[in-house]
C-alpha cells in the first residue's frame, strides 16, 4: 500500500500539466474530422507517438528516481522517502554532464517561476547564474549563493553515479539566505580602510617661492584632496606638512580602487610657478584585522610607494600589494645625508660579526659584481671576513670576477652557494646587492639561515621584497647598486684602500647601468665616477668588459634584423634558439638607437623557458608592464621569466600587456 501511495505521488509529479495537452491535441483532431477525415487520422497518429515517447520518457525517469531515492534512502522507510520528495527546502535533480532536469521538487518549481515545465529543461535555462562545476571538482557547496530574481541561493549537493562508467545524478538543496547575504554585503561594504597620503616633493613645490604663492599651492592641494575625499564619504586629516591620513569604507573605495585613483592624475595640475607638478603617494590597507593593523598596512603600502619612486596609490589587502600609477618618468631626489646615515650604521654592524657573506641576483651582471666588491672593501676596511656567492657558469660577469680573484685579498672569497649557507649563522651578516626580491637572490636558503639581513639596491619593489633586515639602502633613485655600494665607499675606506681593480669593477657597474652615462643619471653619478676615477679606474680597462666575439655580435644583430614595430614607438623582436640574457639585452639597448624607437622588447628562449629583456629610452615605463607579466625592474630596464613557454607562445601575451598599458593610460 505505501509503494502504491508512493508511484502514485511519484506519478503526480512526474505528469502534471502533460495530460491536458493531449487531452486538447484530441479534441483538436476530433474537430478537424468535420472538415478532412485523412487530415485528422494523421493528426491522431501524431498524438499517439508522441504519446509513446512521453509516456517512455516519463517511465526512463520514474526508473532514475526511484533508483536514486532507493540509493539514497537504502534502509529508510517509505513515509522517509515522501519527506524527501516533500522537503521544505527546493530540491533538484539533474545531469551535471548535460545539464537536464531529471527531477525537482514543486518548491523549487516555485523558485523559478516556471511550474509548468518540468521536463526538456535545463537547469541554466531556469538559472542561468547556476554553475555545477564546485559539484564535479568534489565540494558539496557552492562558494557563492546563487542570485534567483531578488532572492540569494545557497546550493549544497552531491553527485550520485547511475551505474555507467561517468553517468551522474546531482542532486541540490537550495537554501535561502537573502537576509543573510544582504547583512554580509552590508558588513563588506563598511569595513574601514585606512590611508595614508604624502606628496612626493613637498619642498621642490616650496622652494623659492613668496609666502602667498606657497599658501595659494597648499591651499589648492588640500582644496583637491577634500573634494576627492568628500565624494567618497571619507576622513582626511593633515599630520604633517605633506602627510595626510585618510580613513573611509570599503565600498566607497571599491569605487576608487576602480577609476585607478585618478587624483593621481588630478593633483599634477596643480604646478608651482617655477613649473614643478606636484605629485602624490599613497597607502591603503584593507581587510586588517583592527585598526592599528589597518594602519600598518598603510604605512607598509605607503614605504612600497615611495621605494618605487612615488606618484602611485599601492594597496595592501591583507597579503597581496596592488599597484597604481607609477608611469611617470623619475626625478632624482637624493641627498647624501642617507649615504652618511648608512654608512655609519653598516660599520656598526660590521663591528659586531665574525663573517660577512654577499651575494646578488641569479645570473650576476656586471653591476652585481661591482657592488660585490664594493662591500668586500668595506668588510676588508673593517677586519671581518667576508665571502661572495659564486655563480654556476656561465655567467655575464664571469670575467670580471676571475680577475677579482687573481687577486690576493680575494683567495678563497668566492664560494659556492652550498657552502655559504652552510657558513651562515646568526651571528653573520648577510647583504644582498641588485635585487630585492628573495626569490631572484643567488641562495635565497641564505635569508632564513637566521643571519642579520643588509639589502643594497636601486630596483623599484614589488610585491615580493626581503622584509625586516636589519639595514637597507633602497634608493629607486640611484643608476645601479654599485653606484649606491660606491657612496658607502667614500665614507667608510680611507684613501687608497679601494683596490684598482675593484674601482674599474664597480665602474663597469655603473656604466652597464647607465648605458655609458645616457640613462638614469643624475649629477651623484658623476661624482661617484668620478671617486672612482680617482681611486685608479681604467676607462679603457672597463670597456673591455664590455668587448664581445664576432659570434655574439652577429647574433645581436641578427635579433634586431628581425624587430617588428608595434604601437608606431616600440620595437618587439624575438629568436627561436638560445643567446644569452647579456645579447639579448644588448640588442634591447641597440633597437632603442633607431630612430622612432622609444621601448623595446626581445624575447628568447633559454633553459626550457622564455625570457624576456626590455627597455625604454622615454616615459614608457616597462618595469609597469613587466610585472603584469610576473617580472620586475626600473622604468627605463626591466624583464620577465615564462616557465615552460616558448617566446612565440609569450609573444600575444606581451602585445596584451602592452595594450592593457597604453588602454589605462589613455583611460
Amino acid at each position: 500500500m505505501r509503494q502504491q501511495s508512493f508511484q502514485k505521488a511519484l506519478s503526480l509529479m512526474t505528469e502534471t500539466g502533460f495530460r491536458l495537452f493531449f487531452v486538447a491535441s484530441l479534441l483538436f483532431a476530433g474537430l478537424t474530422a468535420l472538415y478532412n477525415h485523412w487530415l485528422c487520422l494523421a493528426e491522431l497518429g501524431l498524438v499517439l507517438i508522441l504519446y509513446f515517447y512521453f509516456q517512455t520518457g516519463i517511465t526512463r525517469r520514474k526508473k532514475e528516481i526511484l533508483r536514486y531515492l532507493d540509493h539514497m534512502t537504502s534502509g529508510v522507510d517509505a513515509a522517509s522517502r515522501r519527506t524527501m520528495i516533500a522537503s521544505p527546502l527546493p530540491i533538484v535533480i539533474f545531469r551535471p554532464d548535460t545539464d537536464d532536469i531529471i527531477w525537482s521538487n514543486d518548491r523549487f518549481l516555485h523558485l523559478t517561476g516556471d511550474p509548468d515545465h518540468l521536463f526538456e529543461t535545463k537547469l541554466s535555462a531556469l538559472v542561468p547564474s547556476f554553475q555545477s562545476q564546485w559539484l564535479l571538482d568534489g565540494d558539496a557547496q557552492s562558494p557563492d549563493p546563487v542570485p534567483v530574481g531578488d532572492r540569494q541561493y545557497l546550493v549544497y549537493g552531491n553527485l550520485v553515479s547511475t551505474g555507467g562508467e561517468e553517468e551522474f545524478l546531482a542532486t541540490t538543496y537550495w537554501v535561502d539566505v537573502t537576509e543573510y547575504a544582504h547583512i554580509a554585503d552590508t558588513f563588506q561594504d563598511t569595513r574601514l580602510v585606512a590611508g595614508i597620503l604624502q606628496i612626493d616633493n613637498y619642498e621642490d613645490l616650496l622652494r623659492g617661492l613668496e609666502e602667498g604663492e606657497r599658501s595659494a599651492i597648499r591651499t589648492e592641494i588640500n582644496h583637491r584632496l577634500a573634494l576627492w575625499m568628500e565624494k567618497a564619504g571619507g576622513i582626511l586629516q593633515r599630520y604633517e606638512r605633506d602627510q595626510y591620513l585618510l580613513l573611509l569604507e570599503s565600498g566607497p573605495f571599491r569605487t576608487l580602487y576602480q577609476k585607478k585613483f585618478a587624483i593621481l592624475d588630478e593633483i599634477r595640475q596643480v604646478q608651482s610657478p617655477n613649473g614643478v607638478a606636484a605629485t602624490l603617494s599613497i597607502g591603503f590597507g584593507s581587510h586588517g584585522a583592527s585598526p592599528r593593523e589597518l594602519f600598518q598596512f598603510a604605512s607598509l603600502a605607503l614605504d612600497m610607494a615611495l621605494s618605487r619612486g612615488g606618484d602611485q596609490a599601492v594597496v595592501k589587502d591583507g597579503g597581496d600589494f596592488h599597484f597604481f600609477g607609477g608611469r611617470s618618468k623619475e626625478v632624482e631626489r637624493r641627498t647624501k645625508v642617507k649615504s652618511r646615515v648608512v654608512a655609519s650604521a653598516l660599520s656598526e654592524l660590521l663591528a659586531s660579526t665574525d663573517l660577512v657573506i654577499v651575494m646578488g641576483h641569479a645570473y650576476p651582471d656586471l653591476d652585481v659584481v661591482g657592488a660585490v666588491a664594493g662591500v668586500c672593501a668595506i668588510a676588508r676596511k673593517q677586519g671581518v671576513p667576508i665571502r661572495a656567492v659564486r655563480a654556476p657558469s656561465p655567467y655575464p660577469a664571469e670575467d670580471l670576477v676571475h680577475q677579482l680573484m687573481d687577486l690576493p685579498e680575494y683567495r678563497n672569497v668566492f664560494i659556492p652557494a652550498e657552502e655559504a649557507v652552510r657558513l651562515a649563522g646568526p651571528n653573520t651578516i648577510v647583504v644582498v646587492v641588485d635585487t630585492n626580491r628573495p626569490e631572484q637572490t643567488q641562495a635565497p636558503a641564505l635569508l632564513t639561515s637566521g643571519a642579520r639581513i643588509v639589502v643594497i639596491d636601486h630596483h623599484r619593489r614589488a610585491a615580493s621584497y626581503i622584509e625586516k633586515p636589519a639595514l637597507s639602502f633602497h634608493d629607486p633613485y640611484a643608476s645601479s647598486a654599485s653606484e649606491l655600494v660606491a657612496e658607502l665607499d667614500q665614507y667608510i675606506l680611507d684613501s687608497g684602500a679601494l683596490k684598482r681593480t675593484e674601482a674599474e669593477a664597480i665602474l663597469a657597474g655603473i656604466v652597464l647601468d647607465t648605458k655609458g652615462f645616457t640613462m638614469r643619471t643624475g649629477s651623484r653619478t658623476f661624482e661617484t665616477a668620478a671617486f672612482l676615477r680617482k681611486a685608479g679606474a681604467d676607462i679603457a680597462q672597463v670597456n673591455k668588459f664590455f668587448q664581445h666575439n664576432l659570434r655574439d655580435t652577429v647574433t645581436k644583430f641578427q635579433i634586431i634584423q628581425g624587430a617588428q614595430p608595434y604601437h608606431g614607438n616600440m620595437a618587439i623582436t624575438l629568436t627561436d634558439r638560445p643567446v644569452g640574457r647579456a645579447i639579448a639585452g644588448q640588442a634591447a639597448d641597440e633597437l632603442l638607437n633607431i630612430a622612432g624607437i622609444e621601448a623595446s622588447f626581445v624575447l628568447f628562449p633559454e633553459a626550457g623557458q622564455a625570457y624576456l629583456s626590455a627597455r625604454s629610452s622615454s616615459n614608457v615605463n616597462v618595469q609597469v608592464i613587466c610585472e603584469t607579466l610576473g617580472g620586475g625592474g626600473n622604468a627605463a630596464t626591466a624583464g620577465a621569466q615564462f616557465p615552460g613557454k616558448t617566446p612565440e607562445e609569450v609573444l600575444p601575451i606581451l602585445k596584451n600587456a602592452i595594450d592593457s598599458y597604453f588602454s589605462e593610460e589613455e583611460g
